[in-house]
């Protein structure tokens, strides 16, 4: 079996956690791949580095496993780029909403894997195109992303523009601090901290919620996951104006340009262990519903 491993090494003991990983895969015969940024942390032996992602002889993985939090398993699930291939979170943080295991589980976990005894849910992606009159290039395909999409002001913090589109249909034109499309695993993330609403990963939507929004009269739209969403910045508020793939990378939108948002071909697989629920999830990572802090008098 192959296992592609993505890391976040601002985590201080994830070297030695690399070589723990390394001795119990090759005792059940995996055969692990790294991503580049993290090679130089894994130990010489049980059989050297592994192979680098996209650069050994066979590039195909049946499961990535990552190892970090959330924004972790992220960005490995742009790394595969859309492809059918199942993910594995593994925390080494302190929320890791989706991740499904953690070092104390690292055995449970491999045998899983190993045995295949798991299930996969499948989340909805974003796909993303900059097109327009002014585009240098036209036609841009951004990343792949799992939570959200996001059209903010860069540098001094003010108010932008935005004309929003649904289906060509114009909604409105927001005067924001931003917009954000997001998908159902999104919502409890940036979204969420907007004021959006929490959606259950299975419901097949796209939200649509503006960041501090200069009205009373904006709230967010759930909209079906078949349809496409423009965002165009309105002159002369077009200076500046940035798009982020799930808060990691972005680019630049120019004047003249305009951002479609849709679902994405396939939907990204995520590995569960075990049978915890979204709910119980909602409960225990980001303490949903929680008044422990209410005393009864």
């Amino acid at each position: 079996m192959n296992v592609g491993v993505v890391g976040n090494p601002n985590y201080p003991d994830l070297g030695a956690f690399l070589a723990t990983l390394q001795h119990k895969a090759s005792s059940l015969g995996i055969t692990l791949f790294t991503e580049e940024r993290i090679q130089a942390l894994w130990p010489a032996g049980d059989g050297g580095t592994p192979p680098v992602l996209g650069q050994a002889p066979s590039t195909a993985v049946d499961c990535l496993i990552t190892l970090g939090g959330d924004g972790t398993l992220l960005r490995g699930a742009r790394l595969l780029n859309g492809a059918n291939t199942p993910i594995l979170g593994l925390n080494l943080g302190r929320v890791g909403f989706l991740t499904t295991a953690g070092p104390e589980t690292l055995d449970w976990a491999l045998d899983s894997i190993v045995r295949r005894a798991y299930t996969t849910e499948q989340r909805l992606a974003l796909h993303s195109t900059i097109t327009g009159k002014g585009s240098k290039t036209p036609g841009r395909v951004e990343p792949l992303v799992l939570n959200d999409v996001v059209v903010h002001k860069g540098g001094v913090a003010r108010v932008v523009r935005l004309k929003v589109s649904v289906d060509g249909d114009e909604v409105a034109q927001y005067s924001a601090d931003g917009i954000i499309v997001s998908t159902p695993t999104g919502s409890t993330a940036y979204s969420m901290s907007a004021g959006g609403p929490i959606v259950v990963p299975t419901v097949d939507a796209i939200v649509v919620t503006a960041i501090c929004p200069h009205t009373l009269a904006v709230r967010p739209l759930v909209l079906p996951a078949t349809a496409v969403v423009t965002i165009q910045p309105i002159p002369p508020w077009t200076d500046e104006v940035l798009v982020s793939f799930d808060g990691q990378v972005g680019t630049p939108i120019q004047a003249g340009e305009r951002l479609e948002v849709r679902r994405a071909d396939r939907p990204i697989l995520l590995i569960r262990l075990g049978v915890e629920s979204f709910f119980k999830r909602l409960r225990k990572k980001l303490h949903w519903g929680d008044l422990s802090d209410r005393t009864r008098k």
